[in-house]
């Protein structure tokens, strides 16, 4: 069965959020071999493989499978959507993480992984290079963290636990401001954060664009389902 390019991102998609990593590389094998050259644009719809999708998908297998070279070649060879990065650099640096490990023989604490970020930068393709705060990009998403969530903030930055602790705390405290009319009010970010850039530990974030509306999404994740059955 032939699909289309919108089809085959839809099925990319589908696989890669529900963990069918097997399934995902038998049917990444059924597609045509990707041309990234920056010059290579044509009228025609793109080759599937070209598909951001397709490409997340292709380092997902490649993460699974451990075939981290490969891995390392998609990341660095294609600019990645900021929707594609958070996922991609999570890719990246538990592939170089679960290197170091083998190399030591041990699992890596919070200095070691820190260590392996320093030394393997994520690359500009999935990373816009703004430095912000690994802990308040998670802010936003939950100010709450509990003690398992600490301590993989804690992991990832570099931090201690009770350091995470604090920072959280603190940010709570001075969020707590009220403006004129007496209700809380949320301060927005004005200075740069001295913590090393990292990336979200969520693997399994959501990949459908913010901007995309309700009915769409609906559309598309019935679409895939339709197409799954007829894997």
């Amino acid at each position: 069965m032939i699909f289309t390019a919108e089809q085959v991102a839809c099925v990319c998609e589908v696989l890669l959020q529900s963990g069918c990593m097997d399934r995902l590389a038998g049917f990444l094998c059924t597609l045509p071999h990707p041309s990234l050259s920056s010059s290579s644009s044509s009228s025609s719809s793109p080759c599937p493989g070209e598909l951001e999708s397709v490409l997340k998908a292709k380092a997902a297998v490649a993460f699974h499978q451990g075939s981290f070279t490969d891995l390392y070649t998609l990341l660095e060879g294609f600019h990645f959507s900021p929707r594609s990065q958070p996922l991609l650099q999570q890719l990246w640096l538990r592939a170089h993480y679960t290197e170091a490990e083998r190399q030591k023989g041990r699992p890596l604490g919070a200095v070691g992984k820190y260590r392996v970020r320093r030394k393997f930068p994520l690359p500009h393709t999935i990373w816009d290079g703004e430095e912000t705060s690994y802990c308040f990009k998670w802010y936003h998403q939950k100010p709450y963290p509990c003690t398992r969530e600490k301590r993989e903030l804690a992991a990832a930055t570099g931090l201690t636990q009770t350091q995470v602790s604090n920072w959280f705390k603190n940010r709570r405290q001075r969020d707590r401001t009220t403006d004129g009319t007496g209700h809380l009010a949320l301060e927005e970010p004005q200075e740069k954060s001295t913590l090393p850039p990292t990336t979200t530990v969520h693997l399994q974030a959501a990949h459908i664009s913010s901007t995309t509306s309700t009915t769409t999404a609906a559309a598309h994740l019935h679409l895939s389902l339709t197409l799954l059955h007829l894997l």
